[in-house]
C-alpha cells in the first residue's frame, strides 16, 4: 500500500505575515519557490501513481517547481474559506472576538467571493478527497499539494478522527511533506511537516 504525500504549498507574503488566506489567490514569494525547488529531490524518490493540487496558484506553482508531473488540479483541496476572516492575522480576529479559535468557532460570512464555510463543510471536501484517492493507493504513493488548514482537516479524516481534531496536529510550515500510511490496514502519520 502506498502512501499519501501531503505537500503544503511554499511560502506567501500572506503566509510570512500569518494572514489567512483562503480564496485569495497569492504568488509564492521567492523563498517560496526555493523550499518548492527543494521539495523536488525528496518526492522524485517516491513511485507516484497520481498527483493532485489545489487549484490556486500557490499550490500549482509549487507542484510545477518541486518537479511534480501529470498534477490534476481538484477543486476539494482548495484552503478553507475564511468568509470574513480572509486577509486577516489571528490576532486582528481576536481584537474583534476575544478568544477566538477557528477549529471551535470557525469563521463569519464575507463578501460574495468569500462566503465563508463551516468545518463540516471542509471536512466533507476532504473526504472526497480521501475516497478518490485510497483505491489509487493499491498501486503506489499519490501527492497533494494543498494548503495548511485543509492540510491538517485531510490528516485527521485519514485517521478517521472528527475534523475538530485537526486542532491537535501542528501546522505544516510551507514547503513541507506530510506522509500518511497504514500498518496492517489501520491508517497512521508517519511524518508531518517535513523540511
Amino acid at each position: 500500500m502506498g502512501e499519501l504525500i501531503v505537500v503544503r504549498h511554499g511560502q506567501t507574503e500572506w503566509s510570512l505575515s500569518g494572514r489567512h488566506a483562503g480564496r485569495t489567490d497569492i504568488q509564492l514569494t521567492e523563498a517560496g519557490e526555493a523550499t518548492a525547488r527543494a521539495l523536488a529531490p525528496r518526492v522524485a524518490r517516491r513511485p507516484l501513481v497520481a498527483v493532485f493540487s489545489s487549484p490556486l496558484s500557490r499550490a500549482t506553482r509549487t507542484a510545477e517547481l518541486a518537479g511534480l508531473t501529470d498534477v490534476r488540479p481538484d477543486p476539494d483541496l482548495v484552503e478553507w474559506d475564511y468568509g470574513g476572516y480572509e486577509g486577516l492575522t489571528a490576532a486582528q480576529i481576536r481584537e474583534r472576538r476575544p478568544g477566538w479559535d477557528l477549529w471551535r468557532d470557525g469563521v463569519v460570512p464575507g463578501d460574495s467571493g468569500h462566503p465563508g464555510e463551516r468545518i463540516e463543510q471542509v471536512a466533507a471536501r476532504t473526504d472526497a478527497v480521501l475516497d478518490r484517492i485510497r483505491p489509487l493507493l493499491c498501486d503506489g504513493d499519490v501527492a497533494v499539494v494543498a494548503h495548511g488548514h485543509l492540510a491538517r482537516v485531510l490528516a485527521v479524516r485519514w485517521l478517521g478522527l472528527d475534523a475538530s481534531a485537526a486542532r491537535l496536529l501542528g501546522h505544516p510550515h510551507p514547503g513541507t511533506l506530510g506522509f500518511l500510511a497504514t500498518e496492517d490496514e489501520q491508517p497512521f502519520i508517519a511524518a508531518w511537516n517535513v523540511p
